[in-house]
This record gives structure tokens, sequence and C-alpha cells, in this order.
């Protein structure tokens, strides 16, 4: 699966099994390629998002950013997101450059300060802009980056007419603020619906979701509704994405770390 956590909604598919025996890791790796592969082929890709931020007594605030997406030939994807409200944020720039299996160079412009600082891969577990999604949750899922293990099929959580594969994956950075992610992706259109996070102590930490699904260019499935909540903090970050623009001309001049504080 190459979209970051906050465009997920690439089709997964299981491999048919073989008549030898697979064990639940085989499968799980077999499950993930698969969705690595069903997910390539976008090109490019952009969306606007509202996002919501909830403290733990539900006092809200909101704000709105564009998210640029770009594959990239024989490494991971590159990435772009860009605040336009409130005022206060307007101008703030992360800049995400993927890799399949080296640590990944991510860049954040602070218009106040006026100036770009590179996010280190010890701080990749760290809060984007206040939100209960990570900088690693903003990265492209390669496949490389986890091992994996198939638990069960169960009722799809949010869509109980459904029957979802339950898998694990575990992170291979030694700086991932996980320890495991439990994931739920339904039979029929093999979807996500729900992901659990384990922090660094096996302890549940956050729970995401995914609501409203669309196709585009008949195959990408995209989630329009996801919801980010922390169970240690009582905090949650809602995402209400528009439509999805596929195939719009972006290339690696769009995404330049040395521009980076000039986008717009």
């Amino acid at each position: 699966m190459k979209t970051p956590l906050i465009m997920i909604g690439a089709a997964v598919a299981l491999l048919p099994l073989t008549a030898v025996a697979q064990t639940a890791e085989e499968i799980g790796l077999e499950i993930a390629v698969e969705a690595d592969e069903r997910d390539t082929g976008y090109g490019d890709s952009e969306v606007t998002m509202l996002m919501v931020l909830r403290n733990r007594h539900g006092e809200e605030s909101q704000r709105t950013f564009r998210t640029k997406s770009l594959e990239v030939e024989g490494d991971g994807d590159k990435g772009l997101s860009i605040f336009d409200e409130p005022r206060d944020v307007k101008g703030t720039a992360l800049l995400t450059f993927t890799h399949k299996t080296e640590s990944d160079d991510q860049w954040l412009y602070l218009p106040a300060l006026k100036r770009v600082k590179r996010i280190s891969s010890e701080n990749i577990s760290g809060s984007f802009v206040g939100s209960e999604f990570a900088y690693e949750d903003l990265s492209s899922q390669e496949v490389e980056k986890y091992t994996y293990k198939y638990l069960a099929d169960e009722p799809c959580p949010g869509a109980e007419e459904l029957t979802c594969f339950k898998s694990e994956r575990y992170p291979t950075d030694e700086n991932s603020g996980y320890t495991r992610q439990v994931s739920w992706v339904d039979k029929d259109e093999y979807r996500a619906w729900k992901i659990d996070f384990y922090d660094r102590k096996d302890a549940l930490l956050k729970t995401l979701t995914f609501a409203d699904y669309r196709q585009y260019l008949d195959q990408y499935w995209r989630a329009h509704e996801m919801a980010m909540v922390n169970h240690q903090t009582g905090k949650s970050t809602d995402l209400s994405m528009d439509e999805f623009k596929f195939r719009t001309g972006l290339s690696d001049r769009d995404f330049n770390q040395k521009s980076l504080s000039r986008v717009r």
C-alpha cells in the first residue's frame, strides 16, 4: 500500500492460496505485496482536506490543507501537504520523500520562523501540527518497512455486513512509535476499515477508522472520512476529503525542499 495513512483507501487483495500450506506470516506478506501492486500506477494525485482537532473536553479547532502525492519508480512516493487556514498555520508545509528500506526524508516549513526544519528519523513518532497523526503516518506505506502476520477473518468494524481479513504488521524502523498495527480489510472490495496502533510498551495507543469510500479511475479506492482517536489522551483528529484528482501533471519539480518556503 503506497499511500500515506491519511490517504489510504487503495484496494487490498488476497492472492489465491496455493495447495501448499502457508504460514500466517507468508499470508500476511502476500496480502501486503498484492495491496502495493493494486495501488501502483496512479501517477500523482491531489486532494483538499478539512482537519478537525478535538481535545479531551470536546473543544474543537479546524484547519484546511492540500495534499499532493507523486509515485516514484523504484522507491517510495513523494508527498507534500500545505496548510491554507487558519491564518496562524497558513503556509506551513510538510515535504516527505519516502524510501523503501532507508529512513524517510521529511522537511517542515514554519512560516512564523521563516525557515525549513528537517524532521530527524528519531522524531518520526512526533505529532504532526498538534494532530493525532504522527509524521510516520504521513509517509507512503511501503511493504519493505514492515513484517506481517495474518490473524483471522472477522466482521468489518463499522461495516459488519462485510467480512474482513484481520492482520498485524510490525515496523522494522527502530524509531517507529509503534510496536505493531492491527488492520481490518474487507474481502469484497479490499478496503481498510480500521487500524489499531500499539505504542512501544505494546499498549493500545490510537485507532484509525475509515468511511465514505469512493473509487477513482475504476481501480483506486479512497476513503473520504477518517477519524483518529488517541485512547491514552482522549484527543482525536477527524479528516474530511474533497474529491481526489489524479494524473494532474505533477513532477519532481513540485516536490523540492529548496523551494518549500515558496509553495502555494
